[in-house]
């Protein structure tokens, strides 16, 4: 959670600051997501009025960043979005995202205050202030596709795919937010859009996507953690459970949904998993199924295969400065070699956590996963 979040009163010892969700937060928050079609004809208001504003403004080469969480998406995010042509929502965005040109100028003529940054509900080291980039493009899509996480439905959007209402917002947006920050290139971070790849891609044919993934036994480990603090976090926060739906962060928590990639059965088997409280089954078959869909979607597709790269967690941790200067001259952005060193020197595996499998565990991750993660270049799926 951001620091705009943040409650102004002191935490006590059983809340963690992290999740708490300011009054005015929760309840704007909740306006928006309650009308979205309000908010839709406010943002085409918006663009009607500054017509002029974003005329000459195209979405050139945009960039998008996904992966299932925890694979690293939130650092090359971070990096990405550091760079002078780029724009990207931030925390500040939230609540008034549908309407970024009227928000940003608004916020640019409110005096802030001196902010510290503070690391994130997510415990992983990563501080965050209200000018922090982060992924919020999903509250468009629900306002669009409002069953889009429902788990009984398929969330893939291929090439087929046609919505033109959601489409002209959607670039409208992209132009108003290009505009008013006074960048070229969009950037967004979303898990999600693993399962939208074709669509995008058919909106916007010079896109470049970057696929996060991350060897199953340590992805898994990890995925299990931000489980068990998100369920501990918004069971003493409830306002953060609302955020949490209000944003569409479905990835953790006490209403975690899992993305339905086509196969209804096997998503509402992992569902049950998790249920049960099976976690090691059920994230290992998740994991399966989202990147089973993503090389399948990378094969079939020669276009899409063209303008993605795969990139590793392992890579981007064990040689940073080689797979940085990869990731963004994929991305189309210039980058001084002292800035890739510099922005290279802060990456490295994580040590605050291990993989406290037993060795049934690690087994059956490595046979429900194996298949997959050897088509990304692993050599087993257990790491």
């Amino acid at each position: 959670m951001g620091e705009n979040r943040m409650n102004a009163r002191q935490p006590t010892p059983d809340t963690d600051p992290g999740f708490q969700v300011t009054p005015w937060m929760h309840h704007a928050g909740g306006w928006v997501h309650r009308h979205p079609r309000a908010w839709i004809k406010l943002g085409n208001l918006e663009t009607r009025i500054v017509g002029d504003a974003i005329a000459d403004v195209t979405v050139d080469r945009p960039i998008y960043v996904a992966g299932l969480a925890r694979s690293g998406t939130t650092i090359v995010l971070e990096h990405l979005a550091a760079h002078p042509e780029v724009a990207t929502h931030r925390y500040a965005d939230f609540p008034f995202l549908p309407v970024p040109y009227w928000w940003n100028r608004w916020l640019s003529l409110v005096p802030g205050a001196t902010e510290q940054a503070r690391e994130r509900a997510h415990q992983d080291g990563i501080k965050v202030t209200s000018k922090s980039p982060e992924a919020f493009e999903e509250m468009l899509w629900m306002a669009f596709f409002p069953d889009i996480h429902d788990p009984a439905r398929s969330s893939v959007l291929g090439r087929d795919a046609s919505h033109p209402e959601f489409e002209a917002f959607y670039d409208q947006h992209i132009r108003k937010l290009l505009a008013v920050r006074k960048r070229r290139r969009y950037l967004a971070k979303g898990n999600y859009n693993l399962a939208r790849l074709g669509y995008l891609h058919r909106l916007y044919p010079d896109a470049r996507f970057l696929l996060m993934i991350r060897d199953p036994v340590w992805h898994i480990a990890s995925l299990m953690k931000q489980q068990d603090l998100f369920v501990a976090g918004e069971s003493k926060e409830p306002r953060a459970l609302d955020h949490m739906r209000r944003v569409g962060h479905y990835e953790f928590g006490l209403d975690r949904r899992a993305i339905n990639t086509g196969d209804d059965k096997l998503t509402a088997y992992i569902g049950e998993l998790w249920n049960g409280g099976n976690e090691v089954e059920g994230w290992a078959r998740y994991w399966a199924a989202i990147y089973e869909h993503v090389a399948d979607a990378l094969e079939q597709d020669p276009a899409l295969r063209e303008a993605a790269r795969v990139v590793r967690y392992e890579d981007l941790c064990g040689t940073p400065r080689d797979t940085l200067e990869a990731l963004f001259a994929h991305a189309g952005l210039a980058v001084p070699g002292d800035t890739l060193e510099q922005a290279a020197a802060g990456l490295h595996a994580p040590t605050y956590y291990q993989p406290r499998f037993n060795d049934r565990e690690r087994s059956l991750i490595e046979a429900i996963t194996a298949p997959v993660a050897r088509r990304f270049g692993y050599s087993t799926g257990g790491g």
